[in-house]
């Protein structure tokens, strides 16, 4: 396995999507976005569509990252265009979207906290992919993936916007909401407490001030506060959180989470609608994972079942692994993805 990069067989375009709807947000975060695009071997050659699959990114992703290489493991882009190189998948469109935020993400959602990442991605860069490539225009032939947060994304996009996506896979994304974040509050409500007197502003001036990472609880304190601003953001801008300086619970704002939880959303007679309309539904998380994500996708499936999604529909499993490190179940959906959206 090679330590550098090697060549595809297909080819990656990178572009900038010009964004009114992220236009002057309200965290002054960049309203012109990279967006990549894979095109499969043949593309040029062919003259047809193809249909499309986009890629979204977990908690602090950006698209640049895509290409980060660790030892003895080779990034996504490299492993979906061996999927087509070999021949044997139906070719497709892949494009990568960005949705990064000064928090460090987004969910993928509208809020006036962050920004209209939801319509952006789905009022802006899906209509300008259609009109830039050759794609099969409709949501027959439009699919949706990612991982942690960006399952989380790829779980509520089609549920909300049924009209643009058919198809989704979710690697260990957000789920079950009452199982994997409160375990956190009590041990952030500490952190706040001790190193900051209990207040998130002291912390976000900090933060502001210096490189992240140079204090250990950076992550944790700007993840969940990346979660706040999107669930529980305020017409004001303000970020309500969900639990107290004793870590916990405030009862009205996580009935706010708890809005957005997929798994709670799968039992509203709207969302099961679009549910049961979906052509393909992958699901998947590593048994050990640390947020209990597994739980989360064990719930969701359930969820499925519930709705009345036929079972032919959902490919569900749970296997040997944690959070991390999983990019070689990426390939997997997206060849399963691609059978079932491909042009017939």
């Amino acid at each position: 396995m090679l330590p550098w990069s090697s060549p595809l067989a297909g080819r990656i375009e990178h572009s900038t999507v010009h964004s009114e709807l992220l236009r002057d947000n309200p965290l002054g975060d960049p309203h012109e976005r990279p967006v990549y695009v894979y095109l499969p071997p043949g593309y040029d050659e062919s003259g047809r569509n193809y249909p499309t699959v986009y890629v979204i990114q977990g908690y602090t992703g950006h698209v640049g990252m895509w290409f980060n290489r660790v030892p003895f493991r080779r990034p996504y882009p490299e492993l979906a265009d061996e999927v087509f190189a070999a021949g044997d998948t139906p070719a497709a469109i892949v494009v990568f979207v960005d949705a990064w935020t000064a928090y460090g993400g987004s969910q993928f959602l509208d809020s006036p906290a962050t920004g209209r990442y939801h319509s952006y991605l789905c009022e802006e860069v899906v209509p300008w992919v259609d009109t830039h490539y050759r794609t099969l225009a409709d949501r027959a032939h439009r699919a949706i993936t990612g991982k942690s947060s960006g399952g989380y994304g790829a779980m509520i996009t089609p549920m909300l916007r049924p009209d643009l996506f058919s198809a989704l896979a979710t690697h260990a994304g957000d789920a079950l909401f009452d199982v994997c974040y409160p375990p956190d509050f009590p041990r952030l409500a500490r952190i706040l407490r001790d190193e900051y007197g209990g207040d998130y502003r002291a912390f976000l001036t900090d933060h502001g001030q210096r490189l992240h990472g140079t204090r250990d609880s950076d992550l944790d304190l700007i993840e969940i506060y990346g979660y706040a601003a999107a669930y529980s953001g305020n017409e004001d801008g303000t970020v309500s959180l969900p639990f107290d300086d004793t870590g916990a619970l405030v009862p009205e704002v996580w009935a706010r989470w708890l809005a957005w939880d997929p798994v709670r959303m799968a039992a509203e007679p709207r969302y099961a609608e679009a549910l049961r309309s979906l052509s393909a539904i992958w699901i998947d998380a590593g048994r050990s994972d640390e947020y209990y994500l597994d739980l989360g996708a064990t719930a969701f499936h359930r969820a499925l079942t519930d709705a009345g999604v036929p079972d032919d529909r959902v490919h569900f499993e749970l296997f040997d692994g944690r959070h991390g490190a999983i990019e070689y179940r990426y390939p997997l959906a997206l060849t399963w993805l691609c059978h079932r959206i491909a042009a017939t």
